[in-house]
């Protein structure tokens, strides 16, 4: 037969897959909703702000999407809410955890009140969590909690995915990369045409949980999470 190794499996992983499974194939009422944002300004404003960082920070699409989603959160608190069997808990903060791949699994360290942050102190708190996180040494209020999810691999090549939700959070954001596109625009008759443009555009996918975001729900946060990525001075609202 065929040569094989077998690999015990570590209580961060055994933890890993029960909650998985708990979540997409029992407990938690999936659905899924799907949109193409221009990438333009987004990527502009990362762009014009970095100049401006003395090296004291570096602002990624990352750390802007998570700005981003705490707006929509704020917007739209039933997506910032927590299932609890007979009752709904919604937070009045918005805490984002952040999925970072480690070398024994996948753990969320949580960015804290980030409804209430800058893209600056963002951007540096999340490049200090994620490499404690890769080195093991998160203290447990820095990963336990959070009130929603970025999932991101667009800066492994995959421009678009869906994630599982992480219980007891309502919804969870699948990031892709970057992808240049032509750019199509409506005349004044109404009909699109190709401008001749080339532009980046940035796929998403919410997963949200049924039993607390209905689907026009789910589908008005999108409308503001979008309007955050394709107009940053949405943000200074």
């Amino acid at each position: 037969g065929s040569l094989y190794t077998d690999a015990p499996v570590s209580g961060m992983r055994a933890t890993i897959a029960k909650r998985l499974t708990q979540s997409k194939n029992s407990e938690v009422p999936h659905y899924y909703l799907m949109n193409e944002c221009n990438a333009e300004n987004m990527m502009a404003t990362i762009k014009h702000l970095n100049t401006k960082s003395n090296g004291k920070f570096k602002i990624s699409v990352n750390d802007y999407i998570i700005k981003c989603l705490a707006r929509a959160n704020s917007i739209v608190p039933q997506c910032n809410s927590h299932w609890h069997g007979d009752f709904i808990r919604h937070y009045q903060t918005v805490d984002v955890s952040v999925a970072v791949a480690t070398p024994t699994g996948l753990i969320t360290p949580i960015i804290k009140n980030a409804h209430a942050k800058g893209l600056a102190e963002i951007s540096v708190e999340a490049k200090e969590l994620a490499k404690k996180a890769r080195d093991g040494a998160l203290k447990p209020e820095e990963y336990l909690g959070g009130t929603a999810t970025i999932s991101n691999l667009g800066g492994m090549g995959i421009p678009n995915f869906t994630a599982i939700i992480n219980q007891p959070h309502s919804m969870i954001l699948a990031c892709g990369g970057i992808v240049p596109k032509p750019e199509i625009l409506a005349n004044e008759e109404g009909e699109f045409e190709m401008t001749g443009k080339v532009i980046k555009t940035i796929s998403f996918t919410a997963s949200f949980d049924h039993r607390v975001v209905d689907g026009a729900i789910g589908a008005e946060w999108f409308k503001h999470f979008k309007d955050a990525i394709e107009n940053p001075m949405s943000l200074l609202l």
